[in-house]
């Protein structure tokens, strides 16, 4: 009986036979092993790109995580645009409990950096801030405006303990703006005939292509000068005798003040930034930002938590 191994058959008789028969069976099994290595060599190194990937994503998430066991001041950023997109309101009112929560927080300093924007999330935002307060009197709460805090955005900061400023800074504009274009004339020029169905006198009021009537006109003005005129309490609210109103009867005008300016009409009680209002008003040097994340940082978060843990005894172990 003949036995064939992948092709080839030892020949017993035959001693240079045999011996061929057995190198070609050698280099057979030495180009497998060599096949088996390198391919054992990429998974490795797949497997130890992955790993570093992984223990990178880690470090990410859990940078800025770490709330320190010591006195610290706790930082909210309230910056851009305020609206109900970005939901300012809600962001705050997450940050502020956090910190209110943790005794190792000496003071809050929310750092601010917005132009304003809606009313109603100010106006929310604000409530928030005072409400919050009034639960936790013994911490201070101080805005610090960095480059602007105007309108919506100082009708928020209006609500803190004290508001401090650069000399540079932009502050205050208590008013309120809306606005939209004529554009009748224009069509008319090139023969458009507008065509609206409304129920309501005034339903179109707006419109951009249907002339606006005096009646209109003093619907929208009695509308801005009513939330111009809560604007001012809350401003009035927050600030009380530190405003120098009957001296300054621009400040609730809409215009906008340095911080050097500011601080002389009541607008902010004093010049400073967050490390030195951390260093020199709270007494808790070290900064803490607590603003409330978005929903891919806390997924992020959430995921590098939990990996921390699985790859805690796996770091130390050889590829």
């Amino acid at each position: 009986m003949t036995i064939k191994i992948n092709g080839s058959e030892p020949t017993n008789g035959n001693p240079e036979k045999n011996s061929s028969w057995e190198r070609n069976m050698l280099e057979k099994l030495l180009l497998e092993v060599y096949r088996e290595q390198r391919r054992n060599r990429i998974w490795r190194w797949v497997w130890r790109l992955l790993w570093l990937c992984i223990i990178i994503f880690i470090i990410t998430a859990a940078m800025g995580s770490s709330i320190p066991n010591s006195p610290h001041t706790a930082v909210i950023d309230l910056d851009g645009v305020i609206s109900s997109e970005n939901n300012q309101a809600e962001l705050l009112r997450k940050s502020l409990k956090t910190a209110y929560e943790n005794k190792n927080v000496k003071g809050i300093i929310i750092r601010a950096n917005s132009p304003g924007g809606s009313p109603v999330i100010s106006s929310i935002a604000y409530e928030e801030i005072r409400h919050l307060k009034a639960k936790h009197p013994k911490i201070p709460l101080y805005v610090v405006t960095e480059d602007m805090c105007a309108s919506g955005c100082y009708y928020i900061a209006s609500a803190a303990d004290k508001i401090f400023a650069d000399p540079s800074s932009l502050v205050g504009s208590i008013g309120v703006i809306g606005s939209s274009f004529d554009f009748t004339g224009l069509i008319d020029k090139l023969g458009i005939k507008r065509r609206v169905k409304i129920a309501g006198n005034n339903k179109d009021m707006g419109d951009p292509f249907v002339p606006e009537t005096p009646e209109q006109a003093e619907i929208w003005q009695q509308m801005l000068s009513s939330i111009h005129k809560q604007f001012i309490q809350a401003v009035q609210q927050g600030r009380g005798d530190r405003l120098k109103v009957a001296d300054n009867p621009d400040i609730f005008s809409g215009r906008a003040y340095t911080g050097e300016e500011a601080k002389a009409v009541g607008l902010v009680d004093d010049f400073g930034n967050i490390y030195t209002v951390a260093r020199d008003v709270i007494k808790a040097p070290e900064l803490v930002d607590y603003t409330a994340e978005t929903s891919w940082k806390r997924f992020g978060r959430s995921i590098g938590s939990t990996l921390q843990q699985n790859i805690q005894g796996m770091a130390d172990k050889p590829w």
